[in-house]
């Protein structure tokens, strides 16, 4: 793990509310890591909903598979997690952990294996060796507590500076629903479905096709406009539960995407997996910078996203920003190299709303120490004007820094 905190880190933590129909708890089981929390465990009641998106990798692990197959059952009665190892690339090894992890948790959990789902982060190529849970899952579930967020998150750390956790609350019917999340990811961040790893939770009464709706929907703009350093992982996992505990105070069983009751209920969840996606760009390895990139006037959104993951994921252009340069011909060449339309002369860039080419050239008000000043900052944005549509996106990124090379030249030691 990294030595300190990241300076993006949030000033604050939110407090995180005890949520019906869940509860957790955390072990050491020496998968990697020595003297730190590697598992974690949460038990759900029966009757919980789950949806979830994955990695759209086509060398996904083994327990992406395992959610995969088991999303079809749409009920959930425990997860587990484990960092140090992502139990991917293993072969048949790595499907029997699977089925050994599961197992071991549904005699814990008094359930069906087909109801506990699985997720594993760490390093890639390594065989699980999930005997390691046997005992530990067991007492996980004989201590678990509706408390401990906090320590769940910092449980499914690897590369991570900080615990990553969110929580809203929001009316449903007669009733307040709750929903809670944490992530973790730092680094293999280019996802195209969620995110490293994250988990949701609601009590509120949502059928399972509501919920999977609602996923597919909100990692469009959320999860999916995040690029730390334009790598997918093969574990990428966003997990949702609702328990439907809320029912007993009033709130009404949705089972329709479409029911108006849902509108307030989306717009909070939506809001907890945004900001959860803006705390792993905050955490991207070796980070000092948070970037926005916001490209406008595209052909269309689609076109817009793709530039803007373009920058983003440009080194040169990620270096530049870690070396406070307002490099702006790096960002000309990004949008030159997207493959979406684009014209020179009508291009206009901008660092943090101060504007410094304009229609295929230097601004003529471009005056560098007061760009240079603004590249100072924590926070950059760079906006990118291509006046051809009202096509529009924003993706997040980090600078790219000699710390992030130093953390992924040391992984493996």
């Amino acid at each position: 793990m990294a030595a300190s905190i990241s300076p993006l880190a949030p000033a604050t933590t939110p407090q995180m509310p005890e949520l019906k129909g869940v509860r957790l708890a955390t072990a050491a089981a020496g998968i990697r890591y020595k003297g730190r929390t590697d598992v974690l465990m949460v038990l759900l009641d029966p009757g919980t909903t789950v949806a979830g998106v994955f990695t759209t990798s086509k060398c996904a692990s083994a327990p992406v598979e395992w959610c995969r197959a088991k999303l079809k059952g749409k009920t959930a009665r425990a997860l587990v997690v484990n960092s140090g190892n992502a139990n991917a690339f293993t072969g048949k090894t790595g499907r029997a952990a699977t089925t050994l992890t599961a197992g071991i948790a549904a005699r814990a959990a008094s359930c069906k294996p087909a109801d506990v789902f699985l997720a594993s982060t760490g390093v890639i190529g390594e065989p699980l060796d999930a005997t390691k849970f046997d005992g530990v899952l067991q007492q996980l579930a004989e201590r678990a507590t509706a408390g401990g967020w906090l320590d769940a998150a910092r449980a499914i750390m690897t590369t991570d500076t900080f615990p990553k956790v969110a929580t809203a609350k929001v009316r449903l019917g007669k009733a307040t629903v709750t929903i809670n999340g944490m992530a973790k990811g730092a680094g293999m961040i280019a996802p195209d479905m969620a995110t490293m790893l994250s988990f949701v939770f609601t009590d509120a009464p949502i059928a399972a096709p509501v919920l999977q709706s609602l996923l597919k929907s909100g990692v469009h703009d959320t999860f999916n406009a995040v690029t730390i350093d334009g790598d997918t992982s093969t574990s990428d996992t966003l997990l949702a539960f609702a328990t439907g505990a809320a029912a007993a105070d009033g709130a009404p069983r949705i089972n329709r995407a479409s029911d108006p009751r849902l509108k307030a209920f989306a717009k909070a969840f939506h809001a907890v997996l945004a900001d959860l996606a803006e705390q792993v760009a905050r955490d991207g390895e070796g980070a000092r910078k948070l970037v926005e990139i916001l490209v406008e006037g595209a052909t269309s959104d689609k076109s817009a996203r793709r530039i803007a993951l373009t920058i983003a994921n440009s080194p040169l252009v990620k270096t530049a920003i870690g070396g406070e340069d307002a490099n702006w011909g790096r960002v000309v060449m990004a949008v030159g190299k997207a493959g979406e339309p684009a014209d020179r002369d009508k291009l206009s860039i901008a660092f943090n709303s101060i504007r410094v080419a304009h229609k295929g050239a230097r601004d003529p008000d471009y005056d560098e120490a007061t760009v240079s000043a603004a590249m100072k900052k924590p926070e950059i944005q760079i906006r990118v004007s291509l006046g051809l549509g009202k096509g529009r996106d924003r993706v997040l990124t980090c600078d790219l820094t000699k710390e992030y090379v130093a953390i992924n030249g040391d992984y493996r030691s």
